[in-house]
């Protein structure tokens, strides 16, 4: 036996059903898509999912599942140009930058990071995260880092 020799079982394979061609078929004329209307259309239908401009199942339904987001840790995060600010030699706290403007809010960790020129000497800075340029830049001018 051959690849050529094989066939389908008799009966198992019938020809597809041809829209729009005729009398006697049971799908002439408008070929089983009614009269006019967008699914009548080519290229017409909605996508899945859409009910007709009522609110489908899928936002009907409540969340369910994790979700990490109640768990990850958030930074406020203050650029170390903020802290030209402070007066040299002086130790500068969370505290210290909520009382300044730089944070809103004093129970949400702080996070300092590289952008701009750090111009006050001898500053000790005590925060929850320092990213390597704001440890680089601090260290330059003289200052200390402190992880809370």
């Amino acid at each position: 036996m051959k690849l050529t020799d094989l066939s389908p079982a008799p009966g198992s394979v019938r020809d597809p059903k041809r829209k729009g061609r005729g009398a006697g078929t049971g799908n002439g004329k408008t070929a089983g898509k009614g009269h006019k209307g967008q699914n009548a259309r080519s290229g017409g239908g909605v996508r899945p999912g859409f009910e007709g401009g009522q609110m489908p199942l899928q936002r009907r339904l409540p969340k369910r599942g994790f979700n990490n987001s109640n768990f990850t840790v958030k930074y406020q995060v203050v650029n170390v140009g903020a802290l030209n600010d402070f007066a040299e030699n002086s130790v500068v706290t969370p505290e210290d930058l909520f009382a300044k403007g730089f944070i809103s809010d004093k129970n949400v960790s702080v996070k300092i990071l590289g952008d701009g020129t750090m111009e006050v000497k001898g500053l000790t800075v005590k925060a929850a995260k320092f990213s390597s340029s704001a440890v680089e830049k601090i260290e330059a001018a003289g200052g200390k880092t402190e992880v809370l």
